[in-house]
């Protein structure tokens, strides 16, 4: 992968995770940078995942791979917060 690639990805990642985190109800207490990671991780399965269902290179905005995508990163950031410590 080349620099552009990972650069790409981190942007992608960044966005994914954010609203993965905007669908996910109430308040999470995970860190800007766990958002970042599961953002980018949901972004490349939910890659393969649409490669996998022949979704992924249509014409236009691919909807169904970032709804994947999102999804996916939703679930991740429901699952780690659940774990993440609680503060009063």
């Amino acid at each position: 992968m080349e620099i552009s690639g990972i650069i790409s990805a981190i942007i992608i990642g960044l966005v994914i995770g954010v609203l993965g985190r905007l669908v996910v109800p109430g308040r999470q207490h995970i860190g800007v940078i766990w958002t970042i990671l599961i953002g980018i991780v949901a972004a490349f399965i939910g890659a393969a995942i649409a490669a996998g269902l022949d979704v992924k290179d249509t014409n236009g905005v691919d909807w169904i791979e970032w709804l994947i995508q999102i999804g996916l990163a939703a679930i991740g950031i429901a699952a780690l917060d659940r774990r993440a410590p609680r503060r009063r």
